[in-house]
């Protein structure tokens, strides 16, 4: 969508301090009005509540210098030096109506100026930044969702409260039924050490799968229903949520019978060496159905017209993309946890509601700060490597545009992302983070780049 542009805006520095002031300001009110439970002892804490009530709101300030752009197209990255914000804030109210039985209601606030009108990566630099961010707060419902637990025993296990979590304890053996409006990734392909954009690596490849085209409307949200099952180490979860009517859009399509994102994910729970070693090992496979367009349907349009091929000019029936993933996680020390994944979609089909990945491999490590005397900070160092599918790539080569990549012309390496970041708590409920991102290959191109991102990014939360 178009960003407009104000007369007379205060300069860059200006706004970056009147927002930071703005986000410490909201720290210091959520500390002095967090619920009476956040300083309890942990078996008060863990008393079943009826009702709870958390928030966050948090601040990304990002810019990249000017890097080598011999050419570009309409969904490249700029190559002069650009400047970026996002700020979202939440409110997480949970509510237990009966026993077993848990409803949640997120409002949310969002407003953002992304780099490059967010074209020319696969993997973006700013996790909170969504394609229909603007530069005016837009009030929204991010999730009213309603879970049910049914205990089968396998002796109990405390829960914290925490944003949609009521404290109490279930039984370790259950069921769970999630139905609703909420992010697919609140239930899937979840880790310890890269899964929060707010707290943890910011980069599109490194938070999720980077080949996991997900069901998402522009802002990541969706409706639908999954089910798991937990039983002694293991858990199995399975899910159907609805895609938007069009890719990366914000108006969902209601047939869900006929246009859907299904996904399958089995998880072991183990330890290493010792309890206090716990890893897990997640295996996931999706599959969607929604009206896409093959790569080599818009391919064969443009050789017949003898034009650009176009995925719109193509555009037919419903397709059918799928993919695998692998998630692992592990603890090495009570302060170091490291994390992998590798993803893989078969690639025939245009980019539906994530980013355009067909292949990704990641890995990297959290660091508590406690060898330093900062328990409380967290160093964090990613990488990962992204890339297309043959036809994907030869649509972009004879100068087709993607939904967020498109130069004109192609000469394809895989993308390479590299991360760090310094995440320092000012205060029990307000934190400050350094990022530095290095991206080789920006979209794929082996002609332009590398580039590099830096950001501060505020958090608050209760």
């Amino acid at each position: 969508m178009p960003f407009c542009s104000r007369p007379h805006a205060p300069s860059p520095l200006s706004r970056l301090r009147r927002r930071a002031l703005a986000c410490a300001a909201l720290g210091l009110c959520l500390a002095a009005h967090a619920p009476a439970h956040a300083d309890t002892s942990d078996a008060e804490s863990n008393a079943e509540e009826s009702a709870n009530l958390h928030g966050q709101a948090t601040y990304v300030r990002q810019f990249k210098p000017a890097f080598t752009s011999p050419y570009a197209a309409a969904h490249s990255l700029a190559g002069e030096r650009e400047a970026s914000y996002s700020f979202t804030t939440t409110a997480f109210i949970g509510w237990r109506p009966w026993d077993g039985g848990e409803l949640y209601f997120n409002p949310e606030v969002s407003q953002g100026r992304p780099l490059s009108g967010l074209n020319g990566l696969g993997g973006f630099t700013n996790g909170e930044m969504a394609r229909s961010s603007g530069p005016h707060p837009t009030l929204y419902r991010a999730r009213l969702f309603l879970r049910q637990t049914w205990g089968t025993g396998g002796g109990r296990e405390a829960r914290e409260s925490g944003p949609n979590q009521l404290a109490g304890a279930v039984d370790r053996d259950r069921w769970v039924l999630t139905a609703g409006n909420l992010s697919v990734t609140d239930i899937f392909d979840n880790n310890a050490y890269n899964h929060d954009p707010r707290t943890q690596f910011m980069n599109w490849s490194l938070l999720t799968h980077g080949a996991y085209d997900f069901a998402a409307d522009a802002r990541g949200y969706t409706w639908g229903v999954a089910l798991e099952r937990y039983w002694g180490d293991w858990a199995l979860r399975a899910g159907r949520f609805i895609q938007p009517v069009r890719p990366n859009q914000q108006s969902l399509d209601l047939r869900i019978l006929q246009h859907y994102g299904d996904q399958i994910e089995l998880e072991r729970g183990h330890t290493l060496l010792g309890d206090d070693r716990p890893g897990r090992v997640r295996v996931l496979a999706f599959r969607s159905r929604a009206v896409m367009t093959r790569y080599a349907d818009a391919l064969a349009l443009a050789a017949r017209t003898g034009g650009v091929p176009s995925l719109d000019a193509a555009r037919g029936g419903a397709q059918v993309k799928y993919g695998v993933g692998l998630n692992v996680e592990q603890a090495v020390s009570a302060n170091v946890g490291l994390f992998a994944r590798a993803s893989w979609a078969d690639g025939g089909t245009e980019t539906y509601a994530f980013t355009e990945i067909d292949r990704s491999v990641s890995a990297g490590a959290l660091i508590k700060g406690g060898a330093w005397q900062r328990a409380d900070d967290t160093l964090g160092i990613g990488w990962a490597r992204n890339s297309l599918s043959r036809p994907h790539r030869q649509f972009l080569a004879a100068g087709g545009m993607g939904f967020f990549l498109g130069d004109g012309k192609l000469n394809y390496r895989p993308e390479q992302v590299l991360e760090l970041f310094y995440h320092l708590r000012l205060h029990k409920y307000l934190d400050v983070a350094l990022n530095w991102q290095h991206i080789r290959h920006p979209g794929y191109n082996a002609d332009r780049g590398p580039v590099n991102f830096y950001a501060l990014r505020l958090h608050a939360s209760f």
